[in-house]
């Protein structure tokens, strides 16, 4: 049965994820502010942390930060009631695997959920490990290393590796990739790719602004070069 870890301060809401999560079969812990669930997700480890933004003690992107650079690798879902896409991009560069921007409804946190869930175990045994150039990565630890020292890949920057790799004998599209790596294409901007890439390079690449792997092809998508 998954885990799901909910950090929400508003209790109207809290209770609500709450019930809703359980009524699917989840079993469920929640926290009320950014330091307790920081606690909480280094200390267990869940399927799933639900992460609201505005905490009190310490905000969602402080606590996302933080659990990425202890190197958990739970996925997180943000919450967050800003409508400004800089603040979607944000999360996700901090780490975060998907976000719902409040309001929203219950069939859509819970389409969230399970195609977070889902990708998570769908890990095929196809490709279980991969070398390129000093970077070595093992798909099925969820360990990644560039020139001997470890590196922290999200699951979701996992997913997006691996599927250039198996698909490096031609280019992928955006959608392609939308809709292989995050299962639900038509509620996620299209530039969200273009961040999951940015944040790959940067993490593996000697030169992330000339790449040599992971590289764009004009008027199509990407594809893997090595």
């Amino acid at each position: 049965m998954d885990e799901v870890l909910i950090i929400e301060d508003e209790e109207a809401i809290l209770m609500a994820l709450e019930d809703d999560l359980r009524a699917e079969g989840y079993e469920v812990a929640t926290a009320t502010d950014g330091p307790g669930g920081l606690r909480m997700a280094e200390e267990h480890a869940y399927d799933l942390i639900v992460l609201d933004i505005m905490l009190p003690g310490m905000n969602g992107f402080e606590v996302c930060k933080r659990l990425r650079q202890a190197r958990v690798t739970t996925p997180i879902l943000i919450l967050t009631a800003k409508s400004q896409e800089i603040d979607k991009v944000l999360g996700l560069e901090l780490g975060a695997d998907d976000y719902v921007t409040k309001p929203f409804s219950r069939r859509e946190l819970l389409a969230r959920v399970k195609a977070i869930l889902r990708r998570g175990a769908e890990f095929p045994p196809a490709l279980e490990s991969c070398r390129f150039g000093d970077v070595e990565v093992d798909f099925n630890k969820y360990e990644a290393r560039k020139g001997g020292h470890a590196v922290h890949l999200t699951r979701r920057e996992y997913a997006l590796l691996r599927f250039l790799i198996e698909r490096k004998d031609g280019a992928v599209t955006r959608l392609e990739v939308l809709e292989e790596v995050w299962a639900d294409p038509a509620s996620v901007y299209p530039r969200t790719v273009d961040t999951h890439i940015g944040r790959l390079r940067k993490k593996l690449e000697d030169d992330p602004n000339s790449p040599r792997y992971i590289v764009g092809v004009r008027g199509v998508g990407y594809r893997f070069a090595g």
